[in-house]
């Protein structure tokens, strides 16, 4: 078998210019997780009866259930659920010409939200007790206690699984084109369609996502180590 090195080159820049696409989608679920993610893991350290056991189910449904499913559940039952909504309320949207990257942060929101809400409960249930039973003594409020004791905390506790959830969603996002956004992967398939070039397509992405995946990681470990230089220095000043 012989490579097409000009296809090679020039589909590897159309994959290149697909990079934003990819980092939107992964950005944008994992700022959408935040919120939810740390209430449920929150309800879940907590023990508040009801919120414990939906989080549980949903933790369970989202990492027992393959992603393949789970697109192919919202992107084929969201859009109907919208627009009977829409037609109830009387809006004037055109459900079925949204942008189908809505679905993906969706899809992808969702499968983070269960995933951060285990990392964050193992971060702030890795907070020493004694520090917080001492702040609570020194007058902070719970609230208080958890926004300067344990959230610092478990925030530096969480930077390395954070990075790996980060990366892994960055490879799940090739699953995108299954909704129709043109992410890396969707256009080196659209590419590799026209002459079947689908040997060529793969080592394109395969060569993006490797690099793209290593520059995460490094700016994660910059991240980890100025929070750690922070910390001492801290502690070295008080």
């Amino acid at each position: 078998m012989q490579l097409d090195f000009s296809y090679l080159v020039r589909t590897f820049w159309l994959c290149v210019k697909a990079i934003p696409v990819t980092l939107e989608i992964t950005i944008v679920s994992l700022l959408l997780a935040v919120i939810p993610a740390l209430v449920i893991a929150l309800c879940r350290i907590h023990h508040i009866k009801v919120l414990e056991q939906l989080g549980r189910v949903f933790v369970s449904f989202i990492r027992g259930t393959p992603m393949v499913l789970q697109i192919l559940i919202v992107y084929s039952i969201m859009p109907s659920l919208l627009n009977s909504f829409v037609k109830n309320t009387g809006l004037s949207i055109n459900v079925f010409e949204l942008n189908p990257i809505i679905y993906a942060f969706v899809v992808f929101g969702l499968n983070s939200a269960a995933t951060l809400s285990e990392v964050f409960r193992s971060a702030i249930s890795a907070v020493p007790r004694g520090q917080v039973e001492a702040s609570l003594c020194a007058g902070l409020t719970p609230f208080q206690t958890f926004r300067r004791i344990v959230l610092p905390q478990a925030a530096v506790s969480a930077l390395p699984n954070l990075c790996s959830i980060t990366v892994i969603l960055i490879k799940n996002t090739s699953l995108a084109f299954m909704m129709t956004v043109r992410e890396i992967t969707a256009v080196a398939k659209i590419e590799a369609a026209y002459g079947y070039n689908y040997v060529e397509s793969y080592i394109d992405i395969f060569i993006i996502y490797i690099f793209v995946c290593l520059a995460v990681e490094l700016i994660f470990k910059k991240i980890e180590r100025r929070v750690v230089f922070a910390g001492v220095r801290r502690a070295k000043t008080n």
